[in-house]
């Protein structure tokens, strides 16, 4: 009976929410006027809870201890935001129903039932709240908040009192002491000293707390990546025990927000290091057990864990119907719901996305995304290619609103990930298991480090029961590398190795995807192709100054030459005005200037050097862009979602990673195009284009300002796939001289799907050239194939689908004038 009303409750809000939403200007599932502002140097979403037929969403700033001007808010069905009162900011992202009292608790906000708000006082609860979680002992009327510097509270949530038992680590430093002094009397500071640093999540269950840290402190954790970093800790209520040493986030169970309903549930944790993303479960016979599954982007990476804000596993099911959802290092996953120890099967990719995502729900049969969109500060993310461009002038976020299956049809899930990468491995020793099933293609990449042969068993577990038996034995010789793939059909949930040797060992997994990407030409119609004699460009940048507008410096592009047309606001109802502010035109006419020369076009390949002087070639596009990208006509790298890059260059978009998470060597093409885009930038949540052909333009995307001399194209960064599959050509050699003895510089190879290689020897003497492939990114060369190619003449080979790496060299045995081209179409 219970279930019948609660569908009919469902059901009426839907029926009276469709009406007026229908109303409401929306693009691709974001809706303007539900953009979160701050006045910090990010504004990410921390949290989103349907409560009470409400969506109840916090926003935080980046490091706000003690408050800030982030605000809590509610969303009714009709999809009304309303601003509550009570906001104290900070930077929360906790968030716990409990059950018991029937109460929402999200940042330090405590809602009932009839939508009355309580707040915890700072003064009483000081830090970067986490993650909040059922009590060991008294879950009717406790609960524990934890902190990001690994602050831990008992709360009476009937009360409201407060019980420390471990400082918050900020007050170690005397600026937040001397702020706190102000509100509370000084006391006595207990520090919890776990392992690493940047908090992320919270659990209980089986007897314990299990707290995570995602990253390290530490000018070192600033620039390298692949340190030792993060840390999964457990509380039994007295001490504190370390699990293991690697970058966690996300800790939960089968109850989710509500805590697990029996204490012998399991306990899910998520988390990565360099070479992959880990998944663990406790169980209380068996305790921890953990496994690795493989990356799809790399914008996540970064030993100081910044890059990474709050990967879920969360329900999104219906009441009778679960269905658990998790985002991780920008992939979709199905999560099994009876994930536990022995029962392992069914985590499966669904589909890949750019959005940076900090929390998500299922609200009136929608899916919404809360996001971390325009970041003021921008943090680390400062590289050359980006020429001297400065960030939004004021922080914002939004929702984003997807259908069920959205989350199956974004970006292809190509993926990777190791379990050893040019590791000391002792004789016996077994590896983490790695996910095996969910691909089409599957590739292994093993190579021997060492000095001596190494023999290595892979085994197969065939169904997520622990039960595993032999697949193969394979010996490699010192300074070796080989490639094994797997049929399609060979079936197991997970596969791992055992070293019979002593040895240093490289071993990497390349999964591709096999859907067809679906094109969607209708979604763009309106932005202007390379043949449009005539553009609608334009500038742009968001607003500071609580403006909540967009500003944009207008021309007309025609043969290559602008002719400015003027200074126009797209305002927060998304009208294109032409207004008089000549300090903001000023403004973006100097800092955000399109540049020229931040990169080297080559005769067949785009040549980047980054900021460590590292080489690397990428593919061409139509020959037209030669002139766009040489003479500075196009913007070709901007953050549009926070800590990471996107780059439009020679018509292709790619992901690109803060150099701080391995920049270039990770980056990844996204889509292909012939389009003639001028600029792009981030607003409300919103991915804006300038460049627009007015008179072929999609009313559903285009916005044209009444006296038609500006237009901007506007939708979700993640429409970008609809442009289609990355293509290219090129290669790092073309009628060039390679000398014996030295490889040519790394050519993009990874994500392309018909690929293609022409080798041609201008000599007269037979040239042989050596392939070597990078599976992983850092410098990880592995033999792929030797060819001989007879003077003056040409070879010929097309990729099999199943071998995949990230990047692509070159090498001849003798001194010789060759081309090493390449096509992916």
């Amino acid at each position: 009976m219970n279930f019948l009303k609660s569908s009919l409750c469902v059901a009426v809000n839907i029926v009276l929410w469709m009406p007026l939403a229908a109303q409401l200007k929306q693009y691709s599932g974001i809706y303007p006027h539900l953009a979160m502002y701050n006045n910090e140097g990010e504004c990410g979403t921390g949290a989103v809870v349907p409560w009470n037929d409400f969506l109840y969403v916090i926003t935080y700033g980046p490091h706000l201890p003690l408050g800030s001007s982030d605000k809590f808010y509610r969303i009714s069905p009709d999809l009304k935001q309303e601003v509550m009162p009570e906001s104290v900011g900070g930077t929360p992202a906790n968030r716990f129903i409990h059950r018991p009292s029937n109460q929402l608790l999200i940042g330090p906000y405590i809602v009932d039932k009839q939508g009355k708000v309580e707040v915890i006082p700072i003064k009483d609860m000081p830090g970067r709240l986490t993650g909040t979680a059922a009590h060991l002992y008294h879950p009717d009327s406790l609960v524990y908040y934890g902190t990001m510097e690994e602050g831990i509270y008992e709360v009476n949530v009937y009360t409201k009192k407060v019980h420390e038992l471990y400082t918050d680590g900020n007050l170690k430093q005397s600026i937040y002491q001397g702020q706190l002094v102000n509100m509370n009397p000084p006391k006595t500071h207990k520090f919890a000293e776990l392992l690493g640093a940047h908090g992320k999540g919270l659990y209980s269950g089986q007897g314990v707390l299990v707290y995570s840290n995602n990253g390290e402190s530490g000018d070192l954790a600033l620039k390298q990546f692949d340190i030792p970093a993060g840390s999964l800790s457990e509380w039994d209520g007295k001490n504190w025990k370390l699990i293991r040493r690697n970058q966690f986030v996300e800790i939960t169970g089968p109850g989710g927000i509500q805590g697990n309903a029996s204490p012998d549930d399991p306990i899910w944790a998520t988390g990565w290091d360099h070479k992959s993303a880990l998944l663990a479960v406790r169980d209380m016979q068996n305790g921890w057990q953990f496994y690795r599954f493989p990356k799809s982007s790399h914008s996540y990476d970064g030993a100081h864990g910044w890059n990474t804000e709050w990967p879920r596993i969360r329900n999104v099911g219906e009441e009778n119907d679960p269905y658990y959802l998790m985002t991780m290092h920008g992939l979709f996953w199905h999560f099994p719901k009876n994930f536990s120890t022995g029962n392992t099967a069914g985590l499966r990719p669904l589909s890949s996305y750019l959005k940076v995502i900090g929390d998500f729900a299922r609200w009136n049969n929608q899916l919404i995304f809360g996001c971390d969109d325009s970041a003021q500060k921008e943090f680390l993310n400062k590289r050359s290619v980006k020429g001297q461009i400065e960030g939004p002038g004021q922080s914002n976020s939004n929702l984003w609103f997807t259908e069920f299956d959205k989350i199956k049809s974004l970006g292809n899930n190509t993926a990777e990930g190791a379990v050893w990468l040019n590791e000391g491995v002792k004789k016996q020793t077994t590896s983490d298991p790695f996910l095996f099933a969910g691909w089409g293609f599957r590739s292994l990449w093993l190579k021997n480090e060492g000095t001596s042969e190494m023999e290595i068993e892979i085994q197969l577990d065939h169904d997520g029961t622990g039960q595993w038996t032999t697949y193969e034995t394979c010996t490699v010789a010192s300074g070796r590398s080989l490639v094994q793939n797997f049929p399609s059909d060979t079936k197991g949930e997970w596969i791992r190795f055992i070293s019979h040797s002593n040895a240093q060992i490289t071993a990497q997994f390349t999964y591709v995807d096999n859907r067809d990407v679906q094109r969607d030409d209708q979604i763009f119609r309106g932005v202007a192709g390379l043949s449009a004699p005539s553009i609608s460009a334009g500038l742009m940048v968001g607003l500071g100054d609580n403006k909540r507008s967009l500003g944009i410096v207008a021309s007309q592009l025609n043969g290559g030459v602008f002719a400015k047309t003027g200074y126009y606001e797209l305002t927060p109802d998304m009208l294109l005005k032409p207004t008089v502010d000549g300090k903001e035109e000023k403004y973006i006419e100097e800092k955000f200037a399109l540049s020229n020369n931040l990169v080297q076009l080559k005769t067949s390949s785009i040549l980047v050097v980054d900021e460590k002087g590292r080489r690397w070639r990428l593919p061409k596009g139509d020959k037209r862009y030669d002139n766009i990208v040489q003479n500075g006509l196009a913007r070709i790298c901007r953050e549009v979602a926070t800590e990471r890059d996107l780059l439009n260059l020679h018509g292709t978009f790619y992901e690109l990673p803060a150099e701080n998470a391995d920049g270039f060597a990770k980056i990844r093409p996204i889509a292909s195009h012939d389009l003639n885009i001028v600029d792009y930038a981030s607003y409300r949540g919103l991915l804006v284009l300038s460049g627009l052909d007015i008179s072929q333009a999609n009313p559903q995307h285009v916005i044209t300002s009444d006296d038609k001399k500006c237009a901007v194209w506007v939708g979700a960064i993640d429409d970008l796939w609809k442009l289609g599959k990355p293509q290219g050509n090129g290669g790092p050699l073309d009628h060039e001289m390679l000398e014996k003895g030295k490889f040519s510089d790394p050519y993009l190879f990874g994500f392309y799907d018909k690929r293609k290689l022409k080798l041609t020897n201008h000599e007269k003497f037979p040239v042989t050239f050596s392939v070597q492939m990078d599976p992983v990114g850092n410098g990880t060369w592995m033999d792929y194939q030797r060819i001989t190619v007879k003077g003056n003449g040409t070879t010929e080979i097309e990729f099999p689908k199943n071998i995949e790496a990230r990047w692509i060299r070159f090498a001849v045995d003798r001194s010789s004038q060759v081309s090493t081209l390449l096509n992916y179409d």
